[in-house]
C-alpha cells in the first residue's frame, strides 16, 4: 500500500458509499473476505490515486494511467497488476454498470512482466527436518500442509467435522475458487490430530460454560441453523488462543489460529534445520506435490487432490522429472575421466 488517502470532496455517490455496494455484490456473489478486502483497497487506491475523484468522473485514460503507474513506477508484480487490474474492472462493470472495454482488453496499459518461476521444493529429508524443527500447533499444521497438500488458510479454516479419521480423508470447504474438494488424511498425522482435538473439545467445553462457544458460520447457516454455531462439528481445528467481540452480538466468539503464527514458526524452523532455501509454508504444499509426482502418480489425482482447475497449473511439478535439460543426459556424464590429481 502507498498510504495515500482520497480526499473528502466528491461528486454523486460519496466513495465511502461506494465502496459499501462494492462489498454489498461481492458478497452476493459469495467472493471470499479476502477477495473483497482487496479489491475495495484497490479501489481506494484508484480513486486516491486520481485526488479522490469520483470513479463515475473518470473514464478508460484514467484507469489505463492508474494501471501503468503500478507497473512503471511501483514496480510491482505481474500478479499484483492484475489483481488491480480485476478489481477496478469489478468496480465498474458490476458496480457502476459502466463498461470499459479498452481497459479488458489490456489496449495502451504498460503490463508488468509476467515471470514463469519454478516453485521452491524440499527433498525430503529437508521436510523432514523442518518438521521435526517444530512443535505445537505449527508443527501439526505444517504436517497437514505435506501430507495433505493444503493452502496454509484451508489448514487454518478447517471444522472439526471436515476431519473424517474412519475414511482417512480431509474434506477442504471453500478452498480457492470457493470450491470444495476432498483429500487424504495422512496416517502419520492422524493419531496427533486425535489428541489436538482432545484438546479442542476441552476449550470448546470451557467456552460453552463461561457462556460462550459460539463460533462464525459460513453464508446464511447462522439465521438457517442458529445453535450450529455452538455445535463442536462446526468448530475450527485450530482455534486461536483469544476470543475477540462480536460488535454485532456483543458476545465473545473464537476466531481461528492467524496465519501468521504458523508462518513465523516455519520460518524460524526453516534457520533452526539448516535449510538454505527460501521455504515458506506454501513450499510444503509445493512438496507434495513434487514427490507424489516424483513416486509416479497420476498428474490428474495430483491435480484433484491440489484443486488445481486447469491442469496446466498441476504440470509445473512435472519439473522434477526433468534431469537437467528435458531429462538428457550430459555427454559429460559418459565421459571415462580418471580421478582428479591432488594439487
Amino acid at each position: 500500500m502507498l498510504g495515500l488517502r482520497p480526499p473528502a470532496r466528491s461528486c454523486g455517490v460519496p466513495p465511502r458509499m461506494l465502496f459499501r455496494v462494492l462489498r454489498q455484490t461481492m458478497r452476493a456473489r459469495h467472493y471470499s473476505r479476502r477477495t473483497e478486502e482487496a479489491y475495495v483497497a484497490w479501489g481506494r487506491r484508484f480513486v486516491a490515486f486520481h485526488g479522490g475523484r469520483h470513479p463515475r468522473e473518470l473514464a478508460e485514460p484514467e484507469i489505463e494511467a492508474f494501471l501503468t503507474w503500478l507497473a512503471v513506477e511501483g514496480r510491482v508484480s505481474a500478479a499484483t497488476q492484475n489483481q488491480a487490474r480485476a478489481a477496478v474492472l469489478f468496480l465498474y462493470r458490476d458496480v457502476l454498470r459502466i463498461a470499459v472495454s479498452a481497459v479488458e482488453t489490456a489496449d495502451g496499459i504498460v503490463r508488468a512482466k509476467q515471470s514463469r518461476r519454478l516453485p521452491v521444493v524440499l527433498s525430503r529429508g529437508e521436510v523432514a527436518r523442518l518438521i521435526a524443527a517444530l512443535d505445537g500447533v505449527p508443527r501439526l499444521v505444517a504436517l497437514l500442509l505435506y501430507g495433505a497438500g493444503l493452502r496454509l488458510l484451508e489448514a487454518l479454516t478447517l471444522r472439526v467435522q471436515d476431519v473424517d479419521f474412519e475414511g482417512s480423508a480431509i474434506v477442504v470447504r471453500r478452498g480457492k475458487g470457493g470450491k470444495d474438494r476432498v483429500t487424504m488424511l495422512p496416517e502419520v498425522v492422524a493419531p496427533e490430530l486425535r489428541k489436538h482435538l482432545e484438546r479442542v473439545r476441552r476449550l470448546h467445553a470451557r467456552d460453552l460454560a463461561a457462556g460462550g462457544g459460539r463460533v462464525a458460520l459460513p453464508d446464511a447457516l447462522a439465521r438457517k441453523y442458529p445453535a450450529a454455531a455452538y455445535e463442536l462439528g462446526w468448530q475450527w481445528v485450530f482455534p486461536a488462543a483469544r476470543r475477540y467481540l462480536d460488535t454485532e452480538r456483543g458476545d465473545r466468539i473464537r476466531h481461528h489460529q492467524d496465519p501468521s503464527v504458523v508462518q513465523r514458526a516455519v520460518h524460524a524452523a526453516v534457520l533452526r534445520a539448516r535449510i538454505a532455501k527460501r521455504a515458506s509454508c506454501h513450499t510444503l504444499r509445493h512438496s507434495f506435490a513434487t514427490h507424489l509426482i516424483e513416486s509416479g502418480y497420476d498428474i490428474r489425482t495430483v491435480q484433484e487432490l491440489l484443486g488445481h482447475s486447469d491442469v496446466r497449473t498441476t504440470m509445473i511439478y512435472t519439473h522434477v522429472l526433468n534431469r537437467g535439460g528435458k531429462g538428457v543426459r550430459s555427454p559429460a556424464d559418459r565421459l571415462d575421466l580418471p580421478p582428479e590429481r591432488d594439487a
